[in-house]
């Protein structure tokens, strides 16, 4: 309903709202750590060409049974809502899927089936991915990359893949002294998908937030929904 929602705070037009998605399933997770770098990332380039960057991080993990039950009665926990909500009102999306049997995880793909298929069209998306191999890069092209472009998002050309061995000293500072090392290659990735989202990000309009004085919009199930599946 265009009742809930305003334009974007006119005395704040330069901010821009970025939602981090990560399916890790341990604390912490190599997804969560590597959507943290590229959120990092994302917003000092932001931040470099003068716009305010506001990050929201979900991790899928605290709300996998609220997103089991929703799936099959088709309710949802306000903490889920809130994280739908704030998801398919971002700017720009970046999310990270853990490599389960070579393709994304289940917890990963129940989420983005929450999410209404045309809430975010033209909404830019980063997507990465982790392994215990290099062998599974090609999940972001072979399963992630069909996922999005069915939401009709802008999937960023080059996704960012962190095998376990990536890490040895990839730290927060994004640095490593051997430049040929793998955590340096992966730090320059990180950095350059951060500079593409954010430049991507730039050029669009904010798009509507809903107003936090506005009550939020009452969810109805459908009468077929509560009777999918039924004989």
């Amino acid at each position: 309903m265009d009742t809930a929602f305003e334009s974007t705070d006119p005395f704040t037009p330069d901010t821009r709202h970025i939602a981090v998605v990560a399916a890790g399933l341990s604390d912490p997770s190599s997804s969560a750590m590597l959507a943290k770098h590229l959120s990092e990332a994302t917003a000092d380039a932001l931040a470099e060409d003068g716009y305010r960057p506001v990050v929201h991080h979900s991790e899928l993990r605290e709300v996998a049974t609220d997103i089991a039950e929703s799936l099959v009665t088709f309710s949802r926990s306000e903490k889920l809502s809130e994280m739908i909500a704030e998801v398919e009102q971002a700017d720009a999306i970046i999310t990270v899927s853990p490599v389960f049997k070579a393709s994304y995880s289940g917890l990963f793909k129940s989420f983005w089936d929450l999410i209404d298929s045309d809430a975010l069209r033209g909404v830019p998306v980063q997507l990465g991915a982790t392994g215990g191999s290099p062998r599974h890069s090609l999940v972001i092209d072979n399963a992630m990359r069909p996922l999005f472009s069915y939401l009709r998002m802008r999937v960023m050309p080059v996704g960012v893949y962190a095998a376990t061995e990536d890490w040895g000293a990839a730290d927060s500072s994004h640095s490593s002294e051997d430049p040929d090392s793998n955590a340096a290659y992966l730090s320059r990735r990180i950095t350059q998908a951060g500079q593409d989202l954010a430049e991507v990000t730039a050029r669009m309009d904010p798009r509507p937030r809903r107003a936090p004085s506005q009550p939020k919009d009452l969810e109805v199930t459908p009468f077929d929904q509560l009777l999918h599946g039924t004989d």
